[in-house]
């Protein structure tokens, strides 16, 4: 360990062991919480500090045995603990979650010694979530379903086993298709998606507009769209409760698409997100004005989306993007920008991760301008504004049509006005 700020030389560790102490009692204090646990805040704390000097004397004696009989000792007597007769008016805690949690405590401590600190406390946040939200965790596994388990380990073997394999190599016409970075993206967007996927999952209806609004952005602000433009068809009295919902879920898709490119092509955001920012403060304040106006909290339909990490859904975006990726090397070629414009606005329509992606590709290959990547997104996005509009048009009621265009009409003069601008 490096010295510390105590100048007596016994007393230069003690940062260490006050580190264990504070991750033992960060853990302790969440199983305390239980009354059932054999372990709580003072043994927690013990270990971590047994754990540090563990480390210590093995280190100091050259002999890696000392750490790994203290690691057994704490194993076996926490396992002992668990034998003895309990009380029979508590619940009976099969131990193995805390058992689970002493060892990584012990361990933790050992890595404080070892100069590992910032990665040792983080993993003790991580283990007291883990702890602490053991009931939601548990609510999870029920509200996910078979599909939906297959589908996480689809994208898992997608991810982890296919990616590595395929070739990082440029082939097809305009060297434009390259299929390591094709099935990069389609993890990118999937892990993404997801992610907001799961999240509804699993906090179905409990938390109101807000977070549905924005997670079903995450997953799919087409299907959110759809689906409380329908609902609020039905029930009159939803249509405010809907516009919130339809716009946040709107401009979820200006951050998701500002991560994204934050990710793939930083160079970019200098010029995009001044672009973008002007139509999220511009929707935001319609979106304000709305919830401010929503005096009912109804109960909250989850749109009804595909799961984004399935096999097919995957496959199909691979194959929408690099058509889309082809198709706007190809035109940009012979039509120079005004050819990408078009794929953005026609392809757009549907979409917008296949051409913003397929735009950053091709700014990372030099085949476009800063600027034009930019135009192109932006394009793509009114445009997908406008198709959303056009839907709620058509199989909305007037009132949602008229309350929704008012905000979705301001997010396109923002983006459009943005683009003028900051485009000279």
């Amino acid at each position: 360990m490096n010295d510390v700020f105590l100048p007596n030389g016994e007393l230069e560790h003690l940062a260490a062991f006050a580190t264990s102490l504070a991750i033992g009692l960060l853990i302790g204090l969440e199983r305390q919480r239980s009354p059932a646990a054999r372990a709580g805040l003072r043994t927690f704390a013990l270990v971590a500090l047994f754990g540090t000097l563990s480390a210590m004397l093995s280190q100091k004696a050259s002999s890696p045995w000392l750490l790994v009989g203290g690691l057994l000792l704490v194993g076996i007597m926490t396992i002992a603990a668990y034998f003895r007769k309990q009380d029979e008016s508590i619940d009976i805690d099969p131990g193995t979650t805390t058992v689970a949690a002493i060892l990584m405590c012990y361990g933790l401590g050992a890595t404080v010694w070892f100069e590992e600190s910032t990665l040792a406390v983080m993993l003790a946040i991580i283990t007291t979530i883990l702890l602490y939200f053991k009931t939601e965790l548990h609510g999870l596994t029920h509200n996910l379903d078979r599909r939906d388990l297959i589908s996480m380990l689809q994208f898992a073997v997608l991810t982890f086993i296919v990616l590595p394999i395929l070739p990082d190599q440029n082939y097809g016409p305009y060297d434009a298709l390259n299929p390591y970075q094709i099935w990069l993206m389609i993890v990118l967007i999937s892990g993404i998606s997801l992610t907001g996927y799961i999240a509804l999952r699993f906090i179905g209806q409990r938390y109101g507009a807000v977070l549905l609004g924005t997670l079903g952005g995450l997953v799919s602000s087409t299907a959110t769209t759809m689906v409380f433009t329908r609902r609020s068809q039905d029930n009159p009295g939803l249509v405010k409760l809907a516009v919130v919902v339809i716009l946040l879920a709107n401009l979820t898709v200006l951050i998701r698409l500002a991560v994204i490119s934050a990710v793939i092509s930083p160079a970019i955001l200098p010029e995009l997100l001044p672009i973008l920012g002007t139509g999220l403060f511009l929707g935001l304040l319609a979106a304000a004005f709305w919830w401010r106006d929503l005096n009912q909290q109804a109960k909250l339909s989850i749109p009804e989306t595909k799961n984004p990490a399935e096999l097919t859904t995957a496959a199909a975006f691979g194959i929408l993007y690099g058509i889309v990726l082809l198709m706007s090397a190809w035109l940009s070629d012979i039509a120079g920008s005004s050819g990408l414009y078009i794929v953005a606005i026609i392809s757009g329509l549907t979409d917008v991760d296949a051409i913003t992606l397929s735009s950053l590709r091709l700014l990372d290959m030099g085949k476009l301008q800063a600027m034009e990547a930019v135009t192109a997104i932006t394009l793509a996005i009114i445009s997908n504004i406008i198709f959303k509009l056009g839907l709620i048009l058509v199989i909305g009621s007037s009132l949602l049509a008229k309350h929704t265009a008012l905000g979705m009409i301001i997010m396109v003069i923002g983006l459009g006005g943005a683009l003028l601008f900051f485009g000279k």
